[in-house]
């Protein structure tokens, strides 16, 4: 039953994260309304689940081994992203066409993120099903706004629209092997506990150096639109903690 959970947690997680995408192909003026918004409300979401709802659970079972892990997986996600797949970052506002064979490293890029996205999730089940949950709910949100950038750069480099689809939709597979690879191959809590550290480091780069420097670039009418999906999207976690319960 726990492998069956998890799978439909992953697909919550992973592919229907693609729902950003697919609104981008065929239709963008709603797409780039939701990009627009959901940017700043994902980075609230991971800057708080990061904090208040997987370092608690990891500090619990690791001490303060658990923030040297976190600020390991921050760094190495840093250079990850800025040397290897630099492009992944969502390039597509600039008027370039991007080559056929960089854009590979895109679908690299998200598909090692997927699977990553499955480990957090299986690692918070494995410690609470409701932390599972947590973390499924918040891979979903940073997903939708992240597969609009894919989706747009693999345009720009000439994909056809079904090709863009099925290979979106194979790599977002890799949440529900990443989750299965944990509940198959780990038995203890601490690395659970590690894995919710990694995760934790993770989740805070993205929502602070990949998407809140994003959402401050865009055009919004007042700060008030800007700041407050960033602020629903953190008060929404820290509703979602209190009301599942994610304790051992």
């Amino acid at each position: 039953m726990d492998s069956v959970n998890l799978i439909l947690l992953s697909l919550l997680g992973g592919a229907l994260g693609l729902i950003g995408g697919v609104l981008f192909l065929y239709n963008q003026k709603l797409s780039h309304l939701l990009q627009k918004y959901s940017v700043s409300f994902a980075s609230g979401v991971l800057i708080t689940v990061s904090i208040f709802g997987l370092m608690p659970e990891s500090f619990e079972e690791l001490g303060e081994t658990a923030f040297l892990i976190a600020a390991i997986s921050f760094v190495l996600i840093f250079i990850f992203e800025k040397v290897f797949f630099g492009l992944h970052h969502h390039d597509q506002q600039t008027g370039h066409r991007i080559k056929k064979s960089s854009s590979i490293f895109v679908v690299i890029g998200d598909t090692i993120h997927n699977f990553i996205d499955g480990v957090s999730i299986a690692a918070g089940y494995l410690i609470s099903p409701g932390l599972g949950l947590i973390n499924a709910i918040s891979s979903f949100l940073h997903e939708i706004p992240h597969e609009v950038g894919d989706f747009g750069i693999l345009l720009k480099a000439g994909w056809r629209k079904g090709k863009i689809l099925l290979v979106n939709l194979a790599s977002s597979l890799l949440t529900v092997a990443g989750s299965l690879f944990v509940y198959f191959y780990t038995d203890s809590e601490i690395i659970y506990a590690a894995l919710m550290s990694v995760s934790a480091g993770i989740f805070f780069y993205l929502g602070a150096i990949d998407f809140m420097p994003k959402f401050e670039r865009k055009d919004f009418k007042s700060n008030l639109s800007k700041y407050l999906p960033f602020l629903i999207g953190a008060l929404s976690v820290v509703l979602i903690l209190n009301l599942i319960p994610h304790e051992h």
